[in-house]
């Protein structure tokens, strides 16, 4: 019995010790056992120790053995090293101003002169050395700390201390690496971890939320929706009405306006690390997290009454959530785009990976003759169009899906039809009511092909259109 006692307060205090890291979208918590009054090179932080608030104040002392402490001796140095230059060269200055003997001996004065010359010189060179050295160290600390003095609690924490850090303090992201292997993709995801706090962080548990730890939501009840007789104020009533005081439930509603917007909850994903190492040095630190792989399909698309450039996309279903659109995409040997974007499209993700730099595109208005457009009784029926020119540059057959549109109308007095889609082949094409016309469109190698797209317009001969 005595054992399991022994053992239980053993696994107690080692819990106790145990030190943890949550980082929030708006903060971040702390919590460990402190071996000294130090905290770090920071400020804005609080701190609780054994959940009792307890004061902080700057100090000009700080831990030989803490890394960041160098930093903060290297400064301490260089300020000393400024401060002395600063007095050499007043008191050199002052030296000059001093009153000249009446006989001057030449050779010694050339030689004082010449030694003044070079001590001066020397301090000038010295003085922008050391200007330098305080750029680059004030680089330094901008990058790593928050402060450039140490920060310490006023008493000692026997127990557990909690600090609470601002936002960005500590921050993460996701980061995607998608490899595109023929029909499959390897999606490699990574959590990047940045301390910029001034502390030195180890946990033994650190956990990442996607979610703020702050979050206001604004009580909502059930409000009867009223039909009632629709009563008609006249203008001097209304004007009496609006300088009376509102009452009690005009009030509230106002109040409700008033108030700040509804936060959204999303999806509260959530990242764990054991054993942390994580020293505040400005670096990011990356861990991967998780690795698959899933069926692919790429295609080369155009949408061409947007912009020229053909482009690659491929789609693929996520066995996780993508929680960030910025990705990093290869082949097993290259480089394909640093900063690909990719989205959510219909239940599938849609991954755009490069132009295709051998399709060229031109998109021309047609010009139709005058006896090609006209009225017909009441009734205007406008003849409109355009042409594609698509340039194959290359020796390889492309295939492409362009996405092209026609007007469509919103209104039963306003009618759109397409009359043609022309080229020397037969080309494949769907249009949708939206009016998005898709052609599936196949280039040979070093191939032009030109494809004409006309529709009519009809409405009342009084009726202006745009479009």
């Amino acid at each position: 019995m005595t054992w399991i006692i022994a053992f239980s307060l053993i696994a107690g205090t080692a819990l106790c010790m145990a030190s943890s890291l949550q980082v929030y979208q708006d903060r971040t918590l702390y919590r460990y056992t402190p071996k000294s009054t130090f905290i770090g090179l920071t400020q804005n932080i609080e701190a609780k120790c054994d959940q009792k608030r307890v004061s902080l104040e700057s100090t000009r002392s700080c831990p030989s053995n803490m890394r960041l402490c160098t930093l903060f001796e290297e400064s301490e140095t260089l300020h000393a090293r400024i401060l002395k230059n600063r007095m050499n060269t007043q008191v050199l200055d002052q030296l000059l101003t001093l009153p000249q003997p009446q006989t001057l001996d030449a050779a010694k004065w050339v030689d004082a002169a010449r030694k003044v010359g070079e001590e001066k010189s020397r301090l000038q060179l010295e003085k922008e050395k050391l200007s330098y050295d305080a750029q680059r160290l004030k680089a330094r600390f901008a990058k790593q700390t928050r402060s450039d003095q140490p920060l310490e609690t006023t008493q000692a924490c026997k127990g557990e201390l909690e600090l609470t850090l601002p936002y960005g303090y500590v921050t993460f992201s996701t980061q995607y690496e998608a490899i595109l292997k023929d029909d499959h993709i390897k999606v490699i995801q990574e959590l990047s971890v940045l301390n910029q706090s001034g502390i030195d962080i180890e946990a033994d548990k650190a956990h990442f939320y996607y979610r703020p730890a702050q979050q206001y939501l604004q009580p909502v009840h059930f409000a009867p929706w009223l039909v009632q007789e629709r009563v008609i104020y006249q203008t001097k009533l209304r004007k009496a009405m609006s300088k009376r005081a509102m009452p009690n439930d005009m009030a509230e509603m106002a109040m409700v306006a008033a108030a700040p917007a509804k936060a959204t909850y999303e999806d509260a994903r959530e990242y764990s690390i054991d054993k942390l190492s994580l020293p505040s040095t400005g670096e990011p630190k990356t861990v991967p997290v998780v690795t698959w792989e899933a069926p692919l399909k790429c295609q080369t698309e155009l949408f061409s009454y947007r912009q020229h450039n053909a482009f690659e996309v491929c789609s693929f279903k996520p066995k996780y959530q993508i929680e960030q659109h910025q990705w990093r995409v290869r082949n097993e040997e290259a480089i394909i785009n640093e900063k690909a974007v990719g989205e959510y499209d219909k239940g599938i993700y849609r991954l755009y990976t490069q132009v295709d730099r051998d399709i060229d595109v031109r998109r021309q208005k047609v010009v139709l003759k005058e006896r090609e457009s006209g009225i017909f009784g009441g009734t205007v029926r406008k003849k409109d169009g355009y042409t594609l020119t698509l340039i194959n540059k290359s020796d390889k057959t492309k295939k492409l899906q362009v996405h092209e549109r026609i007007p469509t109308s919103t209104t039963e007095k306003i009618k759109v039809k397409l009359l043609s889609v022309k080229s020397k082949k037969p080309i494949a094409y769907k249009l949708s009511k939206e009016g998005e016309l898709t052609m599936d469109i196949v280039l040979s190698p070093k191939e032009t092909k030109h494809i004409e797209v006309l529709f009519e317009i009809s409405y009342d001969k009084d009726l202006k259109i745009t479009y």
